[in-house]
């Protein structure tokens, strides 16, 4: 049989299938190629390196809580109740009615308001609902050195008397504002008991729960491609990852939504969402924030800050977990600290939080140092360092740039039992548990029947809260540097 070839030396018929060529070009000459994958290269299988690089480290964020002790706890409606203890000693917050000075045993006259939830100093200019504390025979500090009785204390429903104990001169101008702490009480010989008694108060506190949901999905097509890439366990059908990583940004966004939640006040436009109050949110309202990072003025920042928690009745091991940022500069005040400071890295301090052993906090990560007869073991806050996140510079000066966790548990005042500074609340009642839903649906997809559609449907969803006990004791640290 004759066979003839086109000038392309591609064969009509025959033995060689139609659309292969027979040579992909003349060796004529060697010089116009160099390696085989230019004589050959459609035969040479790639070098393809199967593991995949972790170009920005391990990325989830969540576990913060955990490392933080916060437990986890059963909810069973839609929101979560606690209580907590104002203080033992209650101030008096003055507002004097009409400049006056006053000499010599003669009466002042305040209008008599302290917040009725007051927990410190610093609440008795609330605006929500005030009272008067003071009774008969109460004795008052004034302006830190003059003491005052109180004569009447139902001079009106919004104001009471009292007088000096000396003959001291004692000046204020119109409308002055003061704090005066109850230190006592006398009464005349003879007197009855007093009239009236001072109710312990507790505040109530409600937390909603959040709902969170995410959902990942992949066809049957791409469900039976395999890859390049290991993803994990020599497995190559990359919608694993894919899935994976989902499942890593719900847990994130779960644990972000307890750390970065609000209650929604916005009532007029989000009506079926009620929020929930979330850990920062926690500590803007009853916490103790910073202006400044804490190192930028050296120990003047932690030293005023010590004084707040001593005001606080704060404990005395706290977790600092804080960015970058902030992290450098705790270590700078401690290496300036110098020999002069009662400031000690590691040697000094307390490690109770971790079974007494210095080498298990190095081992979890932890940096110590001591001040004030107060330990803080340091670590970062990954969060806080992605930019992807909270890691910009706006952030640290608006929201935070660290935080300072008290290490200890929180008595109940009305149970008496003790309960760890931060609780994750989870909804679940009769073995059915919204910590961590996880279902799929597909339609033969992967072996899921409960659908028609050619998707296997990944879905997660969880029902949950943070609870914040003693705030006041817990620090947000915010600022520029």
């Amino acid at each position: 049989m004759a066979i003839s070839q086109s000038s392309g030396r591609e064969f009509t018929f025959g033995s060689a299938p139609k659309g292969v060529n027979y040579n992909a070009f003349t060796l004529s000459d060697p010089t116009k190629y160099t390696s085989l994958y230019d004589f050959i290269k459609e035969v040479n299988a790639p070098d393809v390196r199967a593991k995949l690089s972790k170009t920005f480290g391990n990325q989830g964020i969540s576990g913060f809580l955990q490392m933080t002790g916060a437990i986890k706890s059963n909810g069973t409606a839609d929101s979560v109740q606690f209580f907590e203890e104002a203080r033992l000693h209650q101030v008096q917050r003055g507002v004097l009615d009409g400049a006056l000075s006053v000499a010599d045993h003669d009466v002042l006259t305040f209008d008599g308001l302290v917040e009725a939830d007051a927990s410190g100093f610093t609440d008795a200019d609330s605006s929500s609902s005030l009272q008067k504390v003071v009774r008969n025979g109460d004795i008052l500090l004034l302006n830190g050195v003059d003491r005052l009785l109180v004569t009447n204390d139902a001079a009106s429903a919004t104001s009471f008397q009292c007088t000096p104990l000396t003959a001291a001169t004692v000046a204020l101008a119109d409308n002055a504002v003061v704090d005066m702490p109850i230190i006592g009480n006398m009464f005349a010989q003879g007197t009855d008991q007093p009239g009236d008694f001072l109710e312990s108060n507790v505040v109530k506190r409600t937390n909603p729960y959040a709902i969170v949901k995410e959902s990942y999905e992949v066809s049957g097509s791409q469900a039976t491609n395999i890859g390049y890439i290991d993803v994990g366990g020599g497995d190559y059908r990359y919608y694993i990852k894919g899935e994976s990583d989902t499942r890593q940004r719900f847990m994130d966004k779960r644990e972000m939504v307890m750390l970065l939640g609000q209650k929604v006040t916005n009532t007029g436009d989000i009506t079926t969402i009620e929020g929930t109050e979330g850990y920062f949110s926690a500590l803007e309202d009853r916490g103790m924030v910073t202006s400044d990072l804490i190192g930028s003025a050296g120990l003047t920042d932690l030293d005023a800050l010590i004084k707040e928690m001593d005001k606080n009745g704060c404990p005395a091991e706290y977790a600092v977990y804080s960015s970058t940022r902030q992290d450098l500069l705790l270590d700078d005040m401690v290496a300036g600290a110098g020999a002069g400071s009662n400031v000690t890295a590691g040697v000094a301090a307390s490690f109770g939080a971790f079974n007494n052993d210095r080498d298990m906090a190095l081992n979890l990560g932890f940096k110590s140092f001591s001040r004030g007869g107060y330990t803080f073991h340091k670590n970062s806050f990954k969060l806080l360092n992605d930019p992807t996140l909270l890691g910009s510079d706006d952030v640290h000066n608006r929201l935070a740039a660290g935080v300072m966790i008290p290490l200890a548990n929180v008595v109940d005042p009305r149970s008496g039992e003790r309960a760890p500074a931060l609780e994750m609340n989870y909804k679940s009642a009769g073995g059915y548990d919204r910590e961590m839903e996880h279902w799929v649906t597909g339609g033969g997809v992967l072996g899921f029947t409960n659908d028609t559609t050619d998707i296997a449907k990944f879905h997660y969803r969880s029902e949950c809260c943070l609870v914040t006990r003693a705030a006041n004791q817990h620090v947000l640290i915010q600022g520029t540097v």
